[in-house]
C-alpha cells in the first residue's frame, strides 16, 4: 500500500508533466487493486482542479485516492477568523473562492504558502502580526521550491524563520503533520479495512518534509532523486541513520522496475 507524492514524485516541477514511470506506476496500482493515496501539498488550485489535471496529463488518480491541504483547511481555519494569507496569486484566489476573509490590518491566523518572489516586507509585516498575537499556520512544511532550474526556501523553512524570529510555534495544515497523515489513512482504509501506519510505504522527493514524518510514524520511506534534489549526497549525508529512508530510486520507473 502507497501513499506517493506529486511535484517532483509523479510531476516535474518544470514542465508539469509526468515523470518517467509515474503514469505506468498509478497504471499499475489500478490495475492490481493496491490501494494507494495520492498525497500532494499543492494549494494554487482549488482540489477537483488538480486532480484533474493530473488526469488530464494520463495520472489516472480516482477522486477518492487523492488528498491535498486545501480539503483540511476548515478544520485547521474557521471561516469566521481573518487571514492574512502569503502566498501566490492563485492561491489567494483560492482562499477568496473557499470564502475566507484576507485581513491585513488585525489578522487572527498569519497563513503561508509558497511563492517564489516573497519580499523582505512581507516577512517583516508576518512578523508584526505575529507578535501583536497572531497565529502562524503553514499550508505544508516543504523544505524546498523549485521552480525554472531554481530552489528556493520551502514553507517549512519560511516557518522555521518566523518561529524564531517571533517566538512563536506553528501548525500545519498539509504534510508531513500528523493531522494530513491522519486523514490519507483513514481514507486509505476505505479501500482496505485494518490499515496500519506499518503497512504503508511512502514515496516522495521530499526526505524532511514528506517521509521524515511519515517514518517517525511507522511508513517505509522511499527516497526518489526525480525532483528537490539532484543526488542523493545533497542530503542523505546530513542526516541521522534513523532519519535516512529505507530504499531511494531515481524515479518512479525505477521503483516500477523493482516490484
Amino acid at each position: 500500500m502507497y501513499f506517493i507524492d506529486v511535484q517532483g514524485t509523479l510531476i516535474e516541477d518544470n514542465s508539469k508533466l509526468p515523470t518517467r514511470g509515474a503514469v505506468a506506476f498509478i497504471d499499475y496500482l489500478n490495475a492490481h487493486r493496491i490501494p494507494y493515496m495520492v498525497i500532494t501539498n499543492s494549494t494554487k488550485n482549488p482540489s477537483d482542479e488538480f486532480l484533474g489535471y493530473l488526469n488530464s496529463i494520463g495520472l489516472n488518480i480516482p477522486r477518492d485516492h487523492y488528498l491535498d491541504p486545501l480539503m483540511l483547511l476548515e478544520s485547521h481555519i474557521d471561516k469566521s477568523c481573518k487571514i492574512a494569507a502569503y502566498g501566490s496569486e492563485p492561491f489567494l484566489d483560492v482562499l477568496r473562492s473557499m470564502g475566507y476573509l484576507l485581513d491585513y490590518v488585525a489578522p487572527d491566523v498569519v497563513l503561508v504558502a509558497i511563492k517564489e518572489n516573497f519580499l523582505p516586507d512581507e516577512y517583516a509585516q508576518m512578523i508584526e502580526f505575529l507578535l501583536r498575537g497572531g497565529k502562524l499556520i503553514g499550508m505544508h512544511e516543504t523544505t524546498l521550491y523549485v521552480k525554472n532550474n531554481k530552489r528556493y526556501p520551502g514553507v517549512g523553512a519560511i516557518l522555521k524563520m518566523l518561529e524564531f524570529a517571533a517566538s512563536v510555534s506553528y501548525t500545519v495544515v498539509g504534510k508531513p503533520s500528523i493531522a494530513f497523515f491522519d486523514e490519507a489513512l483513514g481514507r486509505l482504509s476505505q479501500q482496505t479495512a485494518g490499515v496500519q501506519y506499518r503497512d504503508i510505504t511512502i514515496i516522495s522527493d521530499d526526505v524532511k518534509g514528506d517521509l521524515i514524518g511519515a517514518q517517525l510514524l511507522g511508513m517505509k520511506g522511499i527516497f526518489v532523486l526525480s525532483g528537490k534534489y539532484r543526488s542523493a549526497d545533497e542530503i542523505i549525508p546530513s542526516l541521522k541513520t534513523s532519519e535516512r529512508p529505507a530504499e531511494i530510486y531515481a524515479d518512479m520507473q525505477a521503483i516500477l522496475e523493482s516490484l
